[in-house]
């Protein structure tokens, strides 16, 4: 499964660990051409990673023309709102700072600020994920990897970033294919159906639902046998992290910068997932003094806090396994949060019940009806952001920072289950008031764990029997990650890739005539 998706850097010859990277350098000037020619057909400009993270300095003539395209849509022009800085009400221009909420103390239980960043204002798919797959195909497609006119993209998922993926094939001119569980919720599969090229042969199930990442990892290793496809796997594709590393933590800091100048950045606090989001940490960490990454898994697979097992419903961070992509040795913190809680919050946040006794708590209207803009992970990184702050004794000048990766639009199907499952088949204002009190105004510091090096080793090592003994990772590569120094390369990547990108939309306009 490694051949295609790990590519050795220029000439071969690399520090340990780089062969792990993606090169900058043109790979193969054939499939470039077949590229450029797709792209010169198609109008499709790229956006650098430069220009996603500073939206706001895109030229008023571009801003004009990314406006009037319909954000639902296939349409290369959506390529530049892969950014935080749009509106839930598709209004043309750009939000100044990116739609959040801070939460209360009403509604949290805890002295510290909470800002959330709104994942369902993406394009296309209403989730950030969408990015990540942006992430990971413009640099293949600009160095003369990927051929759109080829190659079969494969999108291995949880959900969000299989749809992000097929969106942004679909843009680019060229077959993405969705491998993910059969058991997620049925509004990502709807989705899909809608977007690919043939539902029956581009949307693969596979056993199980979140915690099935291994099953995902075998059908991506006979899909690899093809050399027609090429497997984008988010949880080993480093151009995720930098994605995140280089725009979702600009969000993140206008969005602190903007609150009180007393303020300080304690922590910003992500489930691991595909630990792509967490790249964000590394970039705030470096400038924020005292910031703390915390990372977080479903407590009914406990991987990161004890080497654990089992099944979960938080849609959107699979796990069983540590990622290739998460920075381990600069995490600080891991938090388990139980389905358990994040069900029955998701229950109470959309029923009537649940509205009233927030209000009667204190929260106001405002902010209730933000909740709707949390789904089911969203869901996990509010609670995990509250543990945080009791367990390192936060108070109301340290801030904690995390994303709301996508809405609650995207789980209608579960209300309905959830009820029957959990709750007798009606969620009562009974249910409500003791989710509320237990879930959420009742959050403890269990299954909460500030790593120290013996932590951070125990977590790093777990990786081995995913990326060494499964997916064949030259051993002196899998730990060069270890030292930071790796990851400092790595950041450079992305001036690379905008050199490349710059380049590649010049040739496009060439071929266009222009």
């Amino acid at each position: 499964m490694t051949s295609k998706t790990l590519m050795a850097s220029k000439n071969g010859k690399t520090p340990k660990g780089q062969s792990l990277l993606p090169t900058a350098e043109i790979v193969d000037a054939k499939v470039l051409e077949g590229a450029v020619k797709r792209f010169a057909e198609r109008e499709i400009h790229l956006p650098t990673f430069a220009e996603l993270a500073n939206p706001l300095d895109i030229p008023a003539e571009k801003l004009a023309e990314i406006g009037h395209a319909d954000k639902n849509i296939p349409d290369a022009r959506n390529l530049w709102r892969v950014h935080w800085h749009n509106r839930l009400d598709g209004n043309a221009s750009l939000a100044p700072l990116p739609e959040h909420v801070v939460v209360p103390p009403e509604l949290s239980g805890v002295e510290s600020p909470i800002a959330v960043l709104f994942g369902n204002r993406f394009p296309m798919i209403g989730a950030h994920k969408v990015l990540a797959a942006y992430s990971c195909l413009a640099p293949r497609v600009v160095t003369g990897v990927f051929d759109p006119t080829h190659h079969r993209a494969v999108w291995p998922s949880t959900g969000n970033y299989a749809r992000g993926g097929v969106a942004i094939s679909r843009i680019m001119g060229c077959r993405g294919v969705a491998v993910l569980p059969e058991n997620m919720s049925r509004e990502r599969f709807a989705w899909l159906e809608r977007w690919v090229a043939n539902p029956e042969e581009d949307i693969i199930r596979t056993p199980g639902s979140e915690s099935n990442v291994k099953e995902i990892y075998d059908k991506c290793a006979e899909l690899d046998a093809d050399p027609e496809n090429i497997i984008f796997n988010q949880f080993a594709e480093f151009p995720n992290h930098l994605g995140h590393y280089e725009v979702t933590s600009r969000a993140l800091e206008r969005v602190f910068t903007n609150m009180a100048s007393d303020h300080k950045l304690a922590a910003f606090v992500s489930a691991s997932g595909s630990a792509g989001t967490l790249g964000a940490g590394d970039w705030l960490k470096e400038r924020h003094s005292g910031c703390q990454i915390v990372a977080v898994e479903a407590l009914e697979c406990p991987t990161m806090l004890y080497n654990g097992f089992g099944e979960h419903n938080i849609q959107g961070i699979g796990d069983k396994h540590i990622p290739l992509i998460h920075n381990v040795m600069n995490t600080d913190v891991a938090v388990g949060v139980s389905d358990t809680a994040t069900d029955g919050l998701f229950m109470a946040f959309g029923s009537e019940e649940g509205k009233r006794l927030l209000n009667e708590r204190g929260v106001a209207d405002e902010m209730i009806d933000s909740l709707a803009h949390f789904g089911l992970s969203s869901i996990c990184n509010l609670l995990a952001a509250i543990k945080t702050s009791k367990k390192l004794g936060l108070g109301p000048e340290d801030v904690i920072m995390t994303v709301a990766t996508d809405g609650s639009e995207l789980y209608g199907s579960e209300r309905h289950r959830l009820a029957e499952l959990r709750y007798g088949g009606k969620f009562t204002a009974h249910d409500a008031t003791e989710v509320l009190e237990q879930h959420l105004w009742g959050a403890d510091t269990e299954h909460t764990e500030v790593l120290g090096e013996r932590g951070r080793d125990r977590i790093f090592n777990l990786g081995y029997f995913t990326w060494v003994e499964q997916q064949g990772i030259e051993i002196d590569d899998f730990v060069a990650r270890r030292d930071q120094a790796f990851w400092d390369h790595l950041h450079f990547l992305n001036d690379e890739w905008d050199e490349a990108i710059t380049e590649f939309n010049a040739r496009t306009a060439k071929a266009r005539g222009e």
